[in-house]
């Protein structure tokens, strides 16, 4: 018999130490005797489709599903990888480059199929990383209070906007603080590699007084309740489930960056075969229709989506972004951002 139970994340404040004080929520799935554990950083109402239909498909397992914030995640599997904390079977994140950087301090195991072997090589690495996702990272506005032309469809016509209406988008432009949020991090980090638009766009974020704050669901509720009237590099994916109906979403046509959640399977895994089964089966038709369903997948012709197939940016799953977490880059980061949103605004 399937069963399926979520614990509040208000359960975590119970445990004044271990790895259950960073957790935001469990749930288990299914009642076989052999347990399955994964970590994620995806939402668990959005996944919970793709835990039962592998459930489903898997009697033999207990399947628990632990949603974790990014960093936090990254930190308790560096943690197992040294053998100072229980490994899951599976980390799934949508902080890419943390993964990579897993992967690269020989902490997965490896594994190879027909289906992970059909992946672009964007999208796997080493046979030790792979992208399961194709989520958009967009802008989204308040259409109650943008409308028309003011619509910044690139990153071009979003610095127009804040140069041309300063009164009307003082402190109503958010983003992710990117010291909290790996994602917010590694979408940063690719913006300041692809777009000469880059510094300027800091130093606009700075003079609108913009806010950096958390997490995907309270910015997009923020835009809707007119908190903030336009949000920038939020996942699209989120948008998708989440946004009501007056919550615009923008595609830049500048350039948009695509994430791939990056899984692996650790290498002190107490279920590693479960592990590859949940792989393959999110790789395979059935998972991916699923995944899409959930809006984790915009796999689509870039010219449907309102993209110049060039304006198309995939983050690859790659040695490169190990340079994101190189100390010295990241404290350099770290410092301009902080210089830009510790700004005072102008009088």
């Amino acid at each position: 018999m399937m069963m399926s139970r979520l614990i509040p994340a208000v359960l975590a404040v119970l445990v004044a130490t271990g790895p259950l004080a960073a957790q935001e929520a469990v749930t288990t799935v299914g009642d076989g005797p052999t347990p399955f554990v994964v970590r994620s950083t995806t939402d668990i109402d959005i996944i919970q489709p793709a835990l039962d239909a592998f459930a489903d498909a898997n009697p033999d397992l207990a399947v628990t599903y632990e949603q974790w914030g990014s960093i936090p995640l990254f930190e308790e599997a560096e943690r197992a990888c040294d053998g100072n904390a229980q490994a899951a079977d599976a980390v799934w994140s949508s902080a890419a480059h943390l993964v990579v950087a897993l992967v690269n301090r020989a902490c997965a195991r490896p594994y190879s199929s027909s289906l992970t072997n059909a992946l672009p090589d964007t999208r796997r690495w080493r046979n030790e990383v792979w992208g399961l996702t194709q989520e958009p990272a967009v802008i989204i506005y308040n259409t109650d209070r943008i409308s028309g032309d003011e619509v910044p469809l690139s990153r071009f016509a979003l610095l127009d906007l804040m140069r041309q209406r300063p009164a009307l988008l003082q402190g109503r432009i958010a983003t992710y603080d990117i010291e909290d949020s790996g994602l917010g991090y590694l979408f940063a980090y690719a913006d300041s590699l692809e777009a000469t638009t880059f510094g300027s766009l800091l130093e606009g974020l700075a003079r609108s007084d913009a806010i950096a704050t958390c997490c995907s669901a309270e910015i997009i509720d923020g835009v809707s309740r007119g908190e903030y009237l336009i949000a920038y590099n939020v996942l699209g994916s989120y948008v998708t489930n989440a946004a009501p109906a007056n919550v615009g979403i923008v595609l830049p046509e500048d350039y948009t960056l695509f994430l791939s959640r990056a899984y692996m399977i650790p290498r002190r895994a107490a279920n590693p075969e479960a592990a590859e089964r949940f792989l393959d089966f999110l790789l395979s038709d059935q998972g991916q229709a699923i995944l899409a369903a959930a809006g984790l997948i915009q796999a689509g012709d870039p010219v449907d989506q309102g993209l110049i197939p060039s304006a198309r940016r995939s983050i690859p799953l790659a040695p490169p972004l190990l340079v994101a977490l190189d100390k010295s880059t990241e404290q350099q980061f770290f410092a301009r951002w902080r210089d830009a949103f510790s700004q005072a605004p102008p009088p």
